[in-house]
């Protein structure tokens, strides 16, 4: 079973680029972040025609969240438990397959210091609070997205130019490091232990071309599903595609 994670920075500016990988890749679960549309514009049809069942949680020009399967879902669940109807639309989950797959698309923070900042690190412990209050340790867990977080300095192109910065400071990376210490192992980190592997480059600057990016895209799993993961990489393909998002996706396999 393979299932991947993907910031697509807008569903439907992306929308053939990501119906020519899934044809190509052909994952069996895809989550996807930043779909920046509404739920009623989301573009289904294309999705069902390659064979997908979407669950959505949209949101008009900014956020969204989305689990295509190649199975029905269940227990579909938007946002936290209790949240606002006018919450941030960045939390979907669905079980398939009796995999429980938490879709979450992470604030920026903007920078280190900004309102943006603290409400990131605030909803990060709100996660974490999340996972304790719903799920249990000993089951098949998944969670995977956009976490705006590079863990280590070697998912960093630069670790001295971006120390303290906005997805590098300490506060984040402790945040970060509390939410997996639920009880989570990295996936990517599982099977491949080089640095310099990144999931997201800067538009700017030739940064993709230069390899000047940060691993801030992760699929993190339960100790169940860590023992049948069997692989999990980083597809840097798409990014070298005309109008790219700025993210690649990246897939974890499980047997």
């Amino acid at each position: 079973m393979k299932i991947a994670t993907w910031n697509v920075n807008s569903i439907l500016a992306r929308l053939p680029l990501v119906l020519k990988w899934l044809d190509a890749r052909r994952p069996d679960v895809v989550c996807l972040q930043e779909t920046k549309c509404t739920d009623d514009r989301f573009p289904v049809e294309p999705f069902a025609a390659l064979g997908y069942c979407c669950q959505l949680f949209g949101q008009a020009t900014y956020n969204g969240v989305a689990i295509l399967s190649r199975t029905e879902s269940r227990d579909v669940h938007r946002g936290f438990a209790g949240a606002r109807d006018d919450a941030q639309a960045r939390v979907l989950a669905a079980t398939v397959d009796q995999i429980r797959i938490v879709n979450v698309y992470i604030p920026n923070g903007g920078q280190v210091g900004a309102d943006k900042y603290y409400f990131k690190l605030e909803w990060m412990r709100e996660l974490r609070a999340f996972f304790d209050s719903q799920y249990m340790t000993s089951e098949q867990v998944l969670v995977c997205g956009d976490f705006n977080v590079a863990p280590e300095d070697r998912d960093v192109y630069n670790p001295d130019l971006w120390r303290g910065r906005i997805l590098c400071s300490d506060p984040e990376r402790a945040a970060l490091a509390e939410i997996r210490a639920w009880g989570f192992d990295d996936a990517f980190r599982l099977h491949n232990s080089e640095d310099k592997q990144f999931s997201w480059w800067d538009y700017r600057a030739g940064a993709f071309r230069r390899n000047m990016g940060l691993r801030i895209d992760h699929i993190w799993v339960s100790s169940p599903l860590a023992a049948r993961c069997t692989a999990a990489w980083i597809d840097k393909e798409p990014r070298g595609w005309e109008r790219p998002s700025d993210h690649a996706p990246v897939t974890a396999e499980f047997g």
